[in-house]
């Protein structure tokens, strides 16, 4: 293991967020003057490796972009940054998937996704990066695709023994889901990473609380995960597993801007899961990567360092 780099491929969704800064956003049938203009690539794809990338590892992206120049702009972007871009496909006819946010002066804001060519990754295009997902030592997977890429992807992670980890967003295609609608491979994954509500969605709890927390880990080990990480933003996080369940605190930070802080999460710790097999240790590396994420404005240049993770780390443990 001495001097290999670890590998991790990341399976998520790509989109350019344009960000509009106006002094209020405009209600039905009225438009104002924005103040300010910002075009960055984002989604759960690219934020997610360039995390990875961050901390080390050699990353992967499987995901969809559009015939368009956002698609031009987001691979530029991820080439900066290290990732490896050979199977991020491109939908021609298809537009790359965009986030329109418009902010105002308060700082509060409100916002439209268009899923663009992600909902066109297809089963397929994750058959054609099956050698990749074989080498991989992590396979991390987001949710908000179509369903049976998904699916097709834990099935080829599964076949090859890289380990998976997946968060359970909601498909595209399915915006609202009772459990009964996922399909058996989600409970076959290494590790799942739902926040509390999704968690709760998912095993049909009405109360999403830090109090049941444990209680919906359980369930879903029961399911048949291996490990479920329920992420509770500042309230930390809950690891159940079939030996025990431990809360993993958050790190204090000033909080500046918490869009990356679960992107941050999910990449820090398929790098960390990459390199060692020890589930709370990676949580509370991922945990400093999250909060440090939330000490600045933007999602990719929002990012930390792999040598930033550690010294919160560190100051945390003489403190």
């Amino acid at each position: 293991m001495l001097g290999r780099i670890p590998k991790v491929v990341v399976i998520g969704g790509t989109y350019v967020d344009m960000a509009i800064r106006c002094r209020q956003v405009p209600p039905p049938g009225r438009s104002v003057i924005g103040s300010a203009l910002s075009y960055t690539t984002t989604g759960p794809g690219p934020n997610q490796a360039v995390e990875a990338a961050l901390c080390g590892c050699d990353v992967y992206l499987v995901s969809k972009v559009g015939g368009d120049p956002f698609a031009r702009m987001a691979m530029e972007n991820l080439a900066e940054f290290k990732v490896n871009i050979d199977f991020v496909y491109t939908a021609e006819a298809k537009n790359t998937g965009v986030v329109v946010t418009l902010v105002n002066s308060e700082g509060e804001n409100a916002g439209c996704i268009y899923t663009g060519a992600n909902s066109a990754l297809r089963p397929q295009d994750i058959d054609a990066a099956e050698q990749i997902i074989s080498d991989a030592d992590v396979c991390l997977v987001h949710g908000r695709l179509p369903h049976e890429a998904i699916v097709t992807a834990i099935r080829c992670a599964t076949l090859h023994n890289t380990k998976i980890i997946l968060n359970p967003a909601r498909p595209i295609e399915k915006p609202r889901r009772t459990s009964g609608d996922l399909p058996i491979e989600y409970f076959s994954v290494n590790i799942l990473i739902p926040n509390l509500y999704e968690a709760a969605d998912i095993t049909d709890q009405s109360d999403a609380s830090i109090r049941t927390a444990k209680l919906i880990g359980s369930d879903l080990v029961a399911r048949g995960v291996n490990c479920a990480v329920i992420t509770m933003g500042k309230r930390g996080c809950m690891v159940v597993d079939r030996n025990s369940a431990d809360h993993i605190p958050a790190f204090e930070v000033e909080l500046v801007d918490q869009t990356g802080r679960g992107d941050a999460f999910a990449g820090a710790l398929a790098a960390y899961c990459a390199v060692k097999d020890d589930v709370r240790e990676a949580v509370k590396f991922a945990s400093a990567a999250g909060a440090l994420a939330c000490t600045k404005f933007g999602s990719i240049e929002a990012l930390p360092t792999k040598a930033e993770i550690i010294e919160l780390l560190q100051k945390e443990e003489t403190e």
